[in-house]
């Protein structure tokens, strides 16, 4: 296959279908040699902040030269976003033949959903590319995550909140009991533990696998501060004042805390001097996460901040850092969810923040749609809200309602986000 066929290979694995359980990627990794056992891995679960701590640990790591691969979800605008070493993405002719050579194991096999595909896609490269260290992200969950076939070296878990509840529970310790799945015996965890209810649950599952347990504000510590630079209180040692703190938001300091205790507890198998953490922490980049862009578009300059908020958590970072900081004249909130999440009071409290509200969706099979966004907003807020039918719509008719002062917010989806960051700048386009 060439590239274009692989990727329409991999669509057809039901793009969005969620099956949890580890039997079919397990069985099929035993069979392609259990690649896995060959690689040093940081695994990590949470429901936000996963792929900020990972970005985090990417930069650091690579800038202190080590040759470090990155396997993230979901991706933005191409496939090939979920596959990384250092700052490069799986070469087209790379990914093209790792499926070729999948599709041709498969036959007569079961065949795993998309998910698993990746997963198992990733694990490959990374062995043949021999990457001296590899940041796993679970996609959802954890103890029956399909990246949870490995022991890693360490687990990091970041916040804890309510998102897919209708597969790992409904309240926060059972959505942490999940996540808590990838804790393995003996292997050091790092957590935020920003949610004191679900700190115990975490606990417990390290006594029972005898795993030692290191809590963000206990342990060690990070805080930004008003300039925007970091303030890190390590696990052992001097604390570290003004760090690079490159992500906006001031969730980031957590995030970033919980990459450099992840390192700590790696100094003797990576050793990381001052000067490349520095180096790294200068180069974080993690696109569609409060990214700000400003633009020429229709003869006027436009600002357009892109945050891929979709869950309670989420919006409520969002809605913090709108209310402290990114000064304007009016907000422009451009938003649009998955059918399978309602407009929740943290949301319609960021679309009292809004002048104008236009929802959209990303795509058609599972985005909900703009009328059906509309209808389950309170009547007195439906005055100042459009519907566009297309990502393309929405944001003609936002730049063309945009003053210079005024911000165009887009959020709602990380596949809206990633739509929008296509069209703004036409990166990584499958």
């Amino acid at each position: 296959m060439n590239y274009q066929e692989a990727v329409a290979y991999l669509d057809k694995l039901q793009f969005f279908k969620i099956k949890l359980g580890l039997e079919t990627t397990e069985s099929l990794l035993a069979e392609l040699g259990s690649p896995q056992d060959q690689l040093k891995i940081i695994h990590i679960a949470g429901t936000n902040g996963k792929g900020s701590v990972g970005a985090n640990l990417l930069a650091i790591l690579s800038a202190a030269g080590y040759r470090t691969g990155f396997y993230s979800s979901p991706h933005l605008s191409s496939v090939r976003e979920r596959f990384r070493i250092g700052d490069d993405y799986i070469p087209e002719t790379s990914f093209a033949q790792l499926i070729t050579r999948l599709q041709t194991f498969l036959a007569g096999r079961q065949v795993p959903t998309y998910f698993e595909f990746t997963t198992i896609l990733a694990l490959l490269w990374f062995q043949e590319e021999k990457t001296d260290v590899v940041i796993l992200e679970t996609g959802m969950g954890g103890r029956l995550d399909a990246t949870n076939v490995v022991t890693p070296l360490v687990s990091i878990i970041t916040d804890i909140s309510r998102d897919h509840e209708q597969h790992l529970g409904t309240i926060p310790t059972e959505i942490a009991g999940e996540k808590a799945g990838i804790i393995k015996p003996k292997v050091p965890v790092v957590f935020s533990g920003r949610s004191a209810e679900v700190v115990s649950v975490i606990r417990q599952r390290c006594q029972e696998q005898n795993s030692p347990l290191y809590l963000h504000g206990h342990h060690f510590s990070g805080q930004r501060n008003s300039d925007g630079t970091l303030d890190y209180d390590p696990i052992n040692g001097s604390p570290r004042t003004n760090l690079p703190l490159m992500l906006a938001g001031a969730h980031q300091a957590i995030n970033t805390s919980l990459a450099l205790a992840a390192l700590e507890l790696l100094e003797s198998q990576f050793p990381i001097s001052p000067q490349a953490m520095v180096q790294g922490l200068h180069q974080v980049s993690w696109p569609g996460r409060m990214e700000l862009l400003t633009l020429d578009a229709h003869g006027k300059t436009v600002s357009i901040l892109l945050d891929g908020a979709h869950n309670q958590a989420g919006v409520e970072a969002l809605h913090l850092n709108l209310t402290q900081g990114y000064p304007r004249r009016r907000l422009l909130l451009v938003w649009g969810n998955m059918q399978d999440k309602q407009i929740q009071p943290a949301m319609l409290e960021l679309m009292v923040l809004a002048a104008e509200i236009i929802f959209t969706q990303a795509e058609s099979l599972r985005s909900a749609s703009p009328a059906a966004l509309y209808e389950q907003l309170p009547e007195p807020a439906r005055a100042k809200a459009r519907c566009a039918d297309t990502v393309e719509q929405a944001l003609e008719v936002a730049i063309a309602s945009a003053a210079p002062e005024d911000l165009i917010c887009v959020a709602g989806s990380l596949y809206l986000v990633g739509k929008m960051r296509q069209l703004l700048l036409g990166e990584l386009a499958s």
